[in-house]
């Protein structure tokens, strides 16, 4: 009798825990922040997107669209992983949603591992580097590998890094000079507020020592699985249990970074106590103060900021 009583807890155990992975595997939440400093000039807000993976959420990706549409963001910050780096995949879905985000705002892009991995391995990957680079091009898009640029009216400066693939190694972390970034960066950008997108977390108290006041990062998928309760995630592509690193808001001296858990995935084809992260970031002038996240949303106040 009481083996039967296991079996059927054990038995819906196991259902619920499959029933709940479909789910947060084919949805997404919406989170929103808000930061104020003195040298943001003008109210603004930002959509963050990372690690899409190819996936689609509804047809053509019309509910992502939509919810980003219904938000009015002022530009859009992608912190890479749009596409998943698959000999003789396909590049239309990535192509097509991005594509779809430039008709309506500006969109800075920054470069994840896999759009970097389509140019470095061309043996591999043959011309998808080149078709994806021209796809972007004529969408009037262009992938942020080391360069900068200027939000003047906002007070605001983005730098997209493209940091080289050994800092991607699996099982172990390597050490990056206290210059490196410097070397391909150049310098933090004092002046404004400096925004960097750097697709990789780990080295994050190295991108708060270059000088960043906000970090966008990706990458760790929100550790795949989200321990209940906890709220920790379970692993990285790193192969790492438990990352420091995992979604959500860190702080390094008067640097934070924030961190999307992600749309989608690809080696690890699922999503557990973990849906898809999209992210509304409002940047206000003002007073200093620390990153928050509200619960809910509100429409955006911008009648004395215009």
């Amino acid at each position: 009798m009481w083996s039967n009583v296991l079996l059927t807890m054990i038995g819906i155990a196991v259902l619920s825990l499959f029933w709940i992975t479909l789910y947060d595997s084919s949805h997404f939440e919406v989170s929103f922040y808000r930061v104020s400093d003195p040298r943001i000039r003008k109210v603004c807000r930002a959509a963050v997107i990372a690690d899409l993976h190819n996936k689609k959420y509804g047809r053509d990706n019309i509910q992502l669209l939509d919810r980003i549409r219904r938000e009015k963001p002022d530009f859009i910050l992608i912190g890479g992983d749009i596409l998943t780096a698959k000999p003789r995949a396909e590049l239309r879905t990535a192509l097509d949603f991005v594509g779809e985000l430039a008709k309506d705002f500006p969109v800075f892009y920054g470069v994840g591992n896999h759009e970097h991995r389509l140019r470095l391995y061309p043996e591999v990957y043959g011309d998808m580097a080149e078709r994806y680079a021209e796809g972007l091009k004529a969408l009037g898009i262009c992938m942020m590998e080391n360069q900068s640029v200027l939000l003047e009216q906002y007070g605001i400066a983005v730098t997209g890094s493209q940091i080289s693939e050994e800092y991607y190694q699996r099982c172990k972390k390597i050490s990056m000079d206290k210059d490196y970034l410097t070397s391909i960066l150049g310098k933090a950008d004092k002046q404004h507020f400096q925004i960097l997108l750097a697709h990789n977390p780990d080295y994050f108290p190295q991108y708060a020592a270059w000088g960043a006041d906000l970090v966008l990062s990706g990458h760790v998928h929100g550790g795949v699985v989200r321990i209940p309760f906890w709220n920790r995630g379970l692993f990285s592509p790193a192969v790492k249990l438990f990352p420091r690193y995992d979604g959500g808001l860190f702080s390094e001296g008067s640097s934070t970074m924030l961190l999307s858990r992600g749309l989608g995935s690809h080696t690890i084809p699922f999503r557990l106590f973990n849906p898809g992260d999209l992210i509304f970031l409002e940047l206000l002038p003002g007073e200093s103060s620390p990153m928050t996240k509200k619960i809910t949303s509100r429409k955006l106040d911008r009648k004395n900021n215009r």
